[in-house]
């Protein structure tokens, strides 16, 4: 399966899906990082990874539907299956939404639909819960609140601290995301729409 994955800051997950491909565990090809900040670490490790990437800048475009066909432009260029957001820090608009229907993964530092948004990790620390998670969806027009296909819960241990927490979060990430996208393939769940 040929999946373009959006990242717009460090990457961690971005590398562990890298490394799962190249390690067997997932089959699958990288056509292409896509990243929307051109001073994000993500960048670098696709460098290293030996991984194309593309950056566009939505600052650079008339407007969102200009900034969402170049994307889908690029995706249709490199026949992209599936596109997996690996800590993208923007909505996905109705032009990718309706090409690429049910065919768009996330991956959420929550247990969905409890804390969604960007300050997940920090709103479930802050609020005293037992426990948080992770989360993979795919993504609707809505804020993280499409369709689960995976959850794993991580206790909120009396001694963390929100680093702490936060590390162990990406640890589940890193080791479930891989897991969820080859199941995906292997169930072929997400078919180009015809």
């Amino acid at each position: 399966m040929r999946i373009a994955v959006y990242a717009s800051g460090n990457g961690s997950n971005f590398q562990a899906i890298a490394e799962a491909i190249a390690s067997k565990q997932v089959d699958a090809t990288i056509c292409f990082l896509f990243c929307d900040n051109p001073k994000a670490y993500v960048i670098e490790r696709a460098k290293k990874l030996g991984v194309p990437f593309k950056v566009f800048s939505p600052r650079n475009y008339e407007n969102r539907a200009a900034y969402e066909r170049e994307l889908l432009n690029q995706l249709e260029l490199h026949a992209v299956d599936l596109i997996v957001l690996a800590g993208y820090m923007r909505i996905i608009g109705p032009t990718l939404l309706r090409a690429y229907a049910n065919r768009i993964l996330n991956i959420h530092p929550s247990l969905l639909p409890s804390f969604p948004g960007k300050s997940s990790i920090q709103d479930a620390f802050d609020a005293n819960e037992k426990e948080t998670g992770v989360t993979v969806h795919v993504v609707d027009a809505g804020v993280d609140t499409g369709p689960i296909i995976a959850q794993e819960k991580v206790i909120i241990l009396p001694e963390d601290t929100l680093d702490s927490l936060e590390d162990r979060i990406h640890q589940v990430e890193h080791r479930l995301f891989p897991q969820v996208i080859q199941k995906v393939i292997e169930n072929k769940t997400f078919k180009k729409s015809e």
